[in-house]
């Protein structure tokens, strides 16, 4: 018997830079993402480069009524997708908005509507306009929050009663880990100081803090949510200096949802500001704007990690952004990323305690080298045979049942990637995660062409059955 409740929006996410392409077409400005041709592993370059395949994306920016249709094949929900700021202010700073960028996404929510699909939009997905971050410092400058509110209140009143569900900004917590795809700061993280850093940090939760007002205020309908990176840290051993480690490295991940949900600084981050000798430029104004706190909480979860108090002494891991000591219980993504389902119950009955808010996964999924192979029974001639998505999907899935049933309340499960995209942390096609195949390569090339993986119809099949296809 599932457990999953009635009304649970299964679906896909996905982000503009990543899946649009046409970065110079309908009067769209650049975005940092623009100039990251190699993902994290290179610094920006002045211009936009040939070799970026997020200037290409999969084309979704043409391609948006067919994809759709593919989501609604499926059964989908919901759809997570973002906006591209620079699309509606293309330099970050205008007062007047960009009637084609706004134009674009009504047609987006008119293709989701005609499916009975709900959106699910992020308003700050890694994007934030070049402009900004090259002209205002990114979001070290406190006028970052006027620019993100004008932008917020703008796309609000545009879409008013069309969208019902908001996220803020994507993964906060990783302006700590990368400053520029995050906050849109030109500087690399081994230069900033801890006070630039920490004040970037503090105009974004403000800036958060303030959408969240204005979207209550244009509607009351609207629910906003946070959201965060959810990495489950584990003590390598059962030393309390261990634990404690584990314990200390995760309150930088939950300060994130702690000032979201509370409303506050939490007091082991300012004891934590205070030790790294951080005094911030923090007004009565912004303190009463916190105060305007989400209705639900969202996360990415990907990969748990462990801590060690010397871990120096271990080996590391590779993960979502943020990595750590490996688990030597636990087998790896073809990335590095180590898969722990049961991790996700883990994180789902911790937020639940701690913030006893509405929770919803709007990330998780497995990046793999997917080949693509000839099918007589398939309908277009060719499929992928990923069953080791369809494991990867499923034991996390059960995992979220089990959540279900131990009284954590969760809106929804969208997975990362429903159709294959530019990655983010690489810039690479061929770390794939969909259910649809797109025929383009890590060199541009390809015909675009979607192709229905193996794992499309078992996505299809779950969501049909509200969960009582998973096997446990």
């Amino acid at each position: 018997m599932t457990t999953f409740p009635q009304g649970f929006l299964w679906g896909g996410a996905t982000a503009a830079n990543q899946i649009e392409g046409a970065f110079n077409e309908g009067g769209k400005g650049l975005s940092i993402q623009d100039v990251m041709p190699n993902g994290l592993a290179t610094p920006p370059t002045e211009e936009p480069t040939e070799d970026n395949l997020k200037l290409k994306g999969i084309d979704f920016y043409h391609t948006y009524v067919e994809d759709i249709a593919l989501f609604a094949e499926m059964g989908f929900k919901t759809f997570r997708f973002s906006i591209a700021w620079s699309r509606i202010f293309p330099n970050g700073d205008e007062q007047e908005p960009n009637e084609e960028g706004l134009a674009f996404y009504d047609r987006v929510l008119d293709e989701l509507e005609k499916h009975g699909i709900e959106p699910l939009v992020t308003l700050s997905h890694y994007e934030t306009p070049l402009g900004l971050a090259r002209q205002y410092g990114g979001w070290r400058n406190r006028e970052m929050i006027g620019f993100f509110t004008h932008y917020a209140e703008t796309v609000f009143n545009r879409y008013k009663g069309r969208i019902r569900y908001w996220l803020t900004f994507n993964e906060i917590n990783a302006v700590l880990h990368n400053p520029f795809m995050a906050g849109g700061i030109e500087v690399p993280r081994s230069e900033l100081s801890e006070s630039e850093l920490y004040q970037a940090v503090h105009h974004e939760l403000v800036a958060s803090a303030l959408a969240t007002k204005i979207a209550h205020e244009i509607d009351s309908e609207n629910q906003v949510g946070c959201m965060v990176i959810a990495v489950p840290r584990y003590g390598i051993t059962p030393d309390p200096k261990d634990q404690l480690a584990a314990q200390q490295r995760s309150h930088s991940d939950y300060a994130f949802g702690d000032i979201h949900v509370r409303g506050y600084y939490p007091g082991y981050l300012l004891r934590e500001l205070r030790e790294k000798g951080v005094e911030l430029d923090i007004t009565d104004a912004d303190r009463e704007a916190l105060t305007n706190t989400v209705d639900f909480v969202s996360f990415s979860y990907y990969m748990s990690v462990c801590e060690a108090y010397d871990p120096e002494n271990y080996s590391t891991g590779g993960g979502n952004i943020i990595g750590g000591v490996s688990n030597p219980t636990l087998e790896a993504s073809e990335w590095g990323w180590q898969i722990d389902p049961i991790g996700l119950r883990i994180v789902l009955n911790d937020f639940w305690d701690r913030w006893q808010k509405p929770l919803f996964i709007v990330e998780n999924g497995l990046g793999a080298k997917d080949v693509l192979v000839s099918d007589p029974d398939a309908a277009d001639g060719h499929t992928v045979e990923d069953d080791y998505r369809i494991s990867y999907l499923n034991d996390h899935l059960v995992q979220v049942g089990e959540a279900i049933a131990d009284g954590v309340e969760l809106l929804g499960y969208t997975t990362w990637g429903p159709i294959d995209l530019v990655s983010a942390s690489t810039a690479q096609m061929s770390k794939r995660y969909g259910f649809i195949y797109v025929d383009r390569n890590d060199d541009g090339s390809g015909t675009l062409k979607r192709y229905k993986k193996k794992s499309f119809n078992w996505f299809r099949d779950v969501i049909a059955s509200n969960g009582e296809t998973l096997q446990g």
